[in-house]
């Protein structure tokens, strides 16, 4: 009998490599696919202008059908479309650290960080290494690598994905309620971007979701407690498994 196949969707300015943790974790039970979004990691740099649409369809022929979606910050903004507009390739969807309908106090945050990543790329990862990792127990490793791949970014082709995570959103959000897959949404308690109460937000509009808050964790979930994560996502797909 073949294995389930889980499909991972990393966050913006990161690749594939954010998922090492959870893969050694759960690679022994699944068939673990771990994707560069387009414009990231082994990927070409996109251009302006470049949409959610553009980048689920530049993930859509590496899923196969009826795999278990989990994605991450931006990713998760990835796999709510895929759920809405390919249905078939999800068979649950896992939304990690993901923004939901952000309120208009969340927006100006969120618009005030791509300012900062427009006007300087290198200070504006310095400060996102800060908000992820600061009061964490993280081996100084992965911030280092973190900050690595943060800086290997193709400036403009980063800034072009960034403005679809501060966007995408409220895109997104009207066709939440169309999403017909069990559906987690998990972020850590301390999480101050994708937030405790986005995570109930987008189980509110998602039928028949759940939200599950992490104690201690902050935004980078699958690198912090990616044994929490495990647990949670291993659960979620056996119970789904018999719906």
């Amino acid at each position: 009998m073949a294995r389930p196949t889980v499909v991972l969707l990393h966050g913006v300015g990161l690749d594939r490599s954010v998922w090492e943790p959870l893969t050694e974790l759960i690679g022994g039970r699944y068939d673990v696919v771990a994707l560069d979004l387009p414009g990231h990691g082994s990927r070409p740099p996109v251009s302006a202008g470049i949409t959610l649409s553009d980048l689920a369809d530049g993930v859509a022929e590496s899923i196969p059908a009826g795999a278990h979606v989990v994605g991450f910050s931006l990713g998760a903004l990835v796999a709510q479309h895929l759920a809405v507009h390919r249905p078939g390739l999800v068979r649950t969807l896992t939304c990690v650290s993901s923004v939901c309908d952000r309120t208009p106090d969340e927006r100006t945050a969120v618009l005030a960080r791509l300012r900062v990543a427009e006007a300087a790329l290198a200070a504006s990862s310095e400060a996102s290494i800060s908000r992820w990792y600061d009061g964490t127990d993280v081996p100084d490793a992965i911030v280092a690598h973190t900050r690595e791949v943060l800086l290997a970014n193709d400036e403009e082709s980063f800034l072009a994905c960034y403005r679809v995570f501060a966007t995408a959103d409220a895109e997104i959000a009207p066709h939440l309620g169309s999403i017909a897959v069990p559906t987690l949404a998990i972020t850590g308690a301390e999480d101050p971007g994708s937030t405790p109460e986005m995570s109930r937000r987008l189980a509110a509009a998602v039928p028949g979701a759940s939200a599950v808050i992490v104690p201690g964790a902050r935004h980078m979930l699958p690198v912090q407690d990616p044994a929490a994560l495990a647990a949670h996502l291993t659960a979620f797909i056996g119970e789904s498994a018999h719906v």
